[in-house]
């Protein structure tokens, strides 16, 4: 089920498998991300050392890579791109070619679905238990059917979880706990083993694997993370590598598991689609 509450201009994102969560989305009306936006754009300057192109959309600047679909673009050219990944870490939206019609002058042709749409579209037939009439009538066109209303879409229990999400830090099985730490440059995952330190380190290890997958999904990290497991001499860490392969396989955006560090961090790469959500919620 897909449960969703609206608040102002802020709609909250719930899929749930049962009674765990599987994942979560913001969605703010008033300043959408952009992802799967539709503009007229301008090629400003070809960046052969970047291997992609600057273009003007207008109010913002995005970047194309040669690999969607820049090569042939020369300085000067209007064409239609696409919004691939949103505008995140100081730097402009990604773009990609986009094979429509175009204007001639730099600006927003259409707007993208935004993150209840995308998800409703990926998992078509799942019901939508949603608590806004408004946002209803606006979806009908395209969910009709699909939804029905309530005046409590989340539970006191999913709102609790859902808080827990703006802390640093996440409960793990067995009492150990995660730390994260988000850079501009990496995440990192700390495991701690707390009470949970009398079990062997890959019984342990193995056990929370799956929690600390949901945990980067639920949150949206992405990029380059590292975890940092508890416990484990360099000779056994690979025994972990296949559990967290296999936990990865729930994440839709399909993060790519590298291997061990020589430091010992279990290094993931995670694509930056959307803002990770300690940046939403960020004061």
């Amino acid at each position: 089920m897909i449960a969703v509450s609206r608040r102002g201009t802020l709609v909250r994102i719930a899929l749930l498998r049962g009674d765990v969560l599987a994942e979560y989305h913001l969605w703010n009306q008033a300043a959408p991300d952009g992802v799967g936006d539709l503009y007229t754009g301008r090629v400003d300057a070809v960046m052969p050392g970047l291997a992609g192109r600057f273009v003007s959309l207008g109010e913002e600047t995005g970047f194309l890579p040669d690999s969607a679909g820049g090569k042939t673009l020369t300085t000067g050219t209007y064409a239609a791109f696409r919004v691939t990944r949103a505008a995140q870490g100081g730097k402009g939206p990604r773009l990609a070619a986009a094979a429509e019609p175009c204007g001639t002058t730099p600006g927003l042709l259409r707007s993208g679905p935004g993150p209840l749409l995308e998800l409703a579209t990926r998992l078509p037939g799942e019901p939508i238990l949603l608590d806004d009439y408004a946002l209803m009538a606006a979806l009908r066109p395209v969910l009709e059917g699909h939804m029905r209303h309530s005046t409590q879409a989340f539970d006191p229990v999913l709102e609790d979880e859902l808080a827990a999400l703006a802390e640093p830090s996440a409960a793990l099985p067995h009492g150990a706990r995660l730390h994260i730490t988000p850079t501009p440059a990496a995440t990192l995952l700390d495991m701690d083993a707390a009470s949970a330190s009398d079990m062997p380190p890959l019984s342990l290890n193995n056990a929370v694997i799956p929690e600390i997958c949901r945990q980067i999904l639920l949150r949206n990290l992405s990029g380059g993370i590292l975890i940092d497991f508890a416990g484990m001499k360099p000779a056994a860490r690979e025994k972990l590598g296949p559990a967290l392969r296999q936990a990865l396989k729930a994440d839709p955006l399909h993060p790519e598991f590298l291997g061990f560090s020589h430091l010992g961090f279990a290094e993931l790469t995670r694509r930056r689609i959307r803002p990770p959500l300690h940046e939403i919620i960020a004061p």
